[in-house]
């Protein structure tokens, strides 16, 4: 939003009520609340879908570009209905390569290939969902560009090593500078792998894991705080919750893991990586865009909890391979994941 302004256009955004509104709308940004659900009710969907259609008749945008599976489906059927000339749309993940009961897989896939033909211009964040839009023919409008893989960024300037903010984190949080600390942010839920984890941590006595982020009130499944805290680690669990100082905890940290069963790109190891953090995560679409296996971290076999623990551990017992390695993973994403270059790619896609 901000890089499409600074290019002189004017922005409106329409996305679910929520506390994050309110920063982009102290930057000027208008954002309009639309009634979206994460859920599978259809009449909260034809309410959106309803709101959606209303807001563009209203505005009359020259460009909607809709992100996520629910929400850019919504918004792609109202740009239709509403013959707006140009509509893109962002993949982040698509919901049909989430493990989980083959009809709803079969659903998911089934309306990202109904809004193929809605869709001029269709973007995924990875390469590999890129090549499953091709695979499946979901770019189906007659000048459709893409699918483009356009990535994932973050700022360096604000991910970084910075051994003052390491400081008062470690200082604030009595972990003294021996201590390896393993970090891991995402949103508490199964898919994010915390089972698993829990297990690796219990067989690592010498490490302490932070783990950052919340249950939304969408989320379903299991207490993933509740499993954490019956692993038996003690003091060595910290569980910090919604934080707005994610550099600075990145910076306290030695080591990120992210043991998800299922990602687009997370944009949570590509600010480990700027951290200079080597990464420990899953083999599976998406994270082994982004680990360079034994370069900038290790990969271990999705569900694999012993497997997970062995690569933790062989990176707490060697501090100079996590040095190199999180040299190697700063080095990597400046490369290929610097957000200025990422949005102007996406902005040139978006013909903006």
């Amino acid at each position: 939003m901000r890089a499409a302004r600074a290019r002189g256009h004017q922005v409106l955004a329409a996305c679910a009520p929520g506390p994050m509104l309110a920063p982009a709308r102290a930057e000027g940004f208008r954002i309009i609340e639309i009634p979206l659900s994460r859920g599978l009710s259809p009449a909260a969907h034809t309410q959106a879908l309803r709101a959606l259609i209303t807001l563009m008749r209203a505005e009359t945008p020259d460009l909607v570009h809709t992100h996520m599976p629910i929400s850019g489906f919504l918004a792609r059927l109202a740009a239709r209905i509403t013959h707006v000339p140009r509509v893109a749309y962002t993949s982040h993940g698509f919901l049909f390569n989430q493990p989980g009961p083959w009809p709803r897989r079969a659903a998911a896939l089934a309306a990202e290939f109904l809004a193929g033909p809605w869709t001029h211009i269709f973007l995924t964040v990875s390469q590999a969902e890129a090549a499953d839009a091709r695979r499946f023919h979901l770019a189906r409008h007659p000048t459709a560009i893409g699918p483009i893989a356009i990535g994932n960024g973050r700022d360096p300037a604000i991910f970084r090593p910075d051994p003052i903010a390491r400081a008062r984190i470690r200082a604030t949080l009595a972990v003294p500078e021996h201590r390896v600390v393993i970090i891991t942010i995402a949103r508490l839920v199964r898919h994010k792998g915390f089972s698993e984890l829990a297990a690796a941590m219990a067989r690592i006595p010498n490490a302490e894991l932070w783990v950052v982020g919340d249950r939304l009130p969408t989320d379903r499944g299991p207490d993933m705080a509740a499993l954490l805290r019956a692993a038996g680690l003690g003091t060595r669990l910290r569980l910090l919750g919604m934080r707005d100082d994610i550099p600075a905890l990145l910076a306290a940290a030695d080591i990120f893991v992210l043991a998800s069963h299922f990602e687009g790109l997370p944009m949570s190891v590509i600010e480990a990586m700027f951290s200079a953090l080597p990464v420990v995560s899953c083999d599976i679409k998406g994270l082994r865009e982004l680990v360079v296996d034994g370069t900038t971290g290790l990969l271990v076999p999705r569900g694999n909890s012993i497997a997970l623990a062995a690569a933790l551990s062989r990176l707490i017992a060697d501090p100079a391979l996590r040095a190199t390695m999180g040299a190697a993973a700063r080095a990597h994403a400046m490369a290929h994941y610097n957000e200025a270059t990422v949005l102007a790619r996406t902005l040139d896609a978006l013909r903006l």
